[in-house]
């Protein structure tokens, strides 16, 4: 198969999800002005853009009519959101929270799911992730009907189970990736003997 992307322009979203996999999910919880808290997925997610600083991105498709979808809109109007890792354990949860709902409806409330408030940015976090990232807005881009959101990582909290000898051991963290239409993947880390060093 040979595929010319202008070719394949209603086909595109599907082959890059098909093909560029499995992608982090960025389970993105943000406050609106008003006070409403928005908790929504994200695969279009990038965990590392720079470590110094620690920089992460998430991309949100705008709505049909141009307007921005909850999460981008409130980053824009409070510059703070909050990442929480998505593990097995939470899967259906994210899942719940993936629906389009009103604005002023609380996606906790809607995956049933109790909320800790952030220590330096003031986001709600998601109390039963493992790991959680507290952010600041650092910038943002429009590309195609994308609004690209930057932001600054803050402050990281971490469930001591997640930890072996006080480090992040990565066959403890359970993370779930996403692939296409209904489709997860869990990790399961092997590792590769590098003969070469």
């Amino acid at each position: 198969m040979d595929i010319n992307p202008e070719n394949a322009v209603d086909d595109m979203y599907r082959l890059l999800t098909s093909l560029i996999v499995p992608r982090p999910i960025g389970w993105v919880s943000t406050r609106s002005v008003d006070g409403v808290d928005n908790l929504a997925p994200f695969s279009f997610y990038m965990g590392i853009i720079e470590a110094n600083p620690p920089v992460v991105m998430f991309s949100a498709e705008d709505r049909v009519d141009g307007t921005l979808k909850d999460s981008t809109r409130n980053v824009l109007e409070t510059e703070a959101f909050g990442l929480n890792l998505v593990t097995t354990d939470l899967v259906d949860q994210m899942d719940r929270t993936s629906q389009s709902v009103d604005s002023d409806v609380d996606e906790f409330d809607v995956a049933g799911l109790d909320r800790s408030e952030g220590e330096v940015v003031d986001v709600p976090l998601v109390a039963a992730a493992k790991a959680t990232m507290e952010c600041s807005l650092h910038d943002t881009m429009d590309i195609g009907d994308h609004t690209v959101v930057f932001g600054r990582i803050e402050h990281i909290h971490v469930d001591d189970e997640l930890l072996t000898d006080g480090k992040i051991d990565v066959e403890k963290v359970d993370a779930v990736g996403r692939l296409t239409g209904s489709y997860y993947a869990r990790l399961e880390p092997f590792q590769v003997d590098r003969e070469w060093q």
